[in-house]
């Protein structure tokens, strides 16, 4: 009787929520979620919720918004642009306590979060998800007081990413990150740097480095190929200096995933990180401009809720 009484109490909770929140960026990748948008209403509309659209503006709107939201109105928040756009809702969600499940429609760039999820090109498929009922738990990491849901990386090439012209990135995707890439080669420069964990201390040259709470960073899928989103672990990958010769085998070993165990590359997991150097440090957080160093790490357990398909799929409760 008690289990009736609680489901009747469920569904009638459920049956009061009928906000989506549908945070969006009108230019991410190349601009066609825009052609999609009243497509996107219509099918969330369709589902028997109402539309509430916030447009990205810097993460100042979405952080107004999410400051006064009442979330026993809404069901979920639906974000459509690519990873950028993701960290700067999780960040405001975080920031004012917000603990609504997130469907993604991945528009952007690269969406490495999405592809983590293995979430379809399909625009109805992946409505299909995000207007679905299966959510997993995903952990959020923390850098500085900043949050980050995908990557941190920071070295020299990370003036790649920032260098790189957006409407190129735009025009051809991740292959203008290696285009821009391979015009830096010539001016790589080593950086020192101490690494600080709970159990070790390294010292260490590095050309670049990642702390990865996902699989994939700028296009390279397998970037941190041990990495899983709740394990309460950030998978950090260095790349050590090394002759230049060296770089070209393993690049080819990072894009088949088999680059952890290289000499040139010093890998390990943690759940706090503390990164200092003598020097100035290019750093860049899920796509965008990051922290100055010193830059101190930490795990969020489980802080997310993401929706993913019904259908078969790799990641485990």
């Amino acid at each position: 009787m008690n289990g009736e009484k609680e489901t009747k109490i469920t569904e009638t909770k459920k049956e009061q929520k009928k906000k989506v929140l549908l945070y969006y960026n009108a230019y991410s990748g190349s601009g066609v979620f825009k052609n999609n948008l009243d497509h996107i209403v219509e099918r969330i509309q369709n589902a028997g919720y109402q539309t509430i659209p916030v447009r990205t503006a810097k993460g100042v709107v979405i952080d107004e918004v999410l400051s006064n939201l009442d979330q026993s109105e809404y069901d979920r928040i639906i974000v459509a642009g690519g990873d950028g756009t993701v960290n700067l809702c999780v960040n405001a969600m975080i920031k004012h306590d917000i603990h609504l499940p997130i469907g993604i429609l991945p528009a952007g760039t690269a969406n490495d979060f999405a592809y983590y999820f293995e979430l379809p090109s399909d625009i109805d498929y992946q409505l299909d998800i995000a207007l679905g009922d299966k959510t997993t738990k995903v952990d959020v990491g923390e850098v500085n007081g900043r949050n980050f849901v995908n990557v941190a990386a920071m070295g020299a090439l990370i003036d790649v990413s920032q260098k790189t012209d957006p409407n190129l990135k735009n025009a051809i995707g991740v292959l203008a990150y290696y285009l821009k890439a391979v015009t830096e080669i010539p001016q790589l420069h080593a950086i020192p740097v101490k690494l600080t964990t709970p159990d070790a201390v390294h010292f260490e040259d590095i050309y670049f480095m990642v702390v990865m709470n996902g699989e994939s960073a700028g296009g390279f899928r397998k970037l941190s190929p041990q990495s899983s989103m709740n394990d309460g672990k950030l998978d950090v990958i260095a790349f050590r200096k090394m002759p230049i010769m060296e770089l070209g085998p393993l690049l080819f070993e990072v894009v088949n995933g088999r680059h952890p165990n290289n000499k040139n590359v010093l890998y390990f997991q943690t759940e706090e990180l503390l990164i200092e150097s003598t020097e100035d440090i290019s750093t860049d957080i899920d796509g965008e401009r990051g922290e100055p160093l010193p830059l101190k790490f930490k795990v969020i357990n489980e802080r997310l809720d993401v929706f993913v398909s019904e259908r078969d799929w790799h990641y485990d409760d």
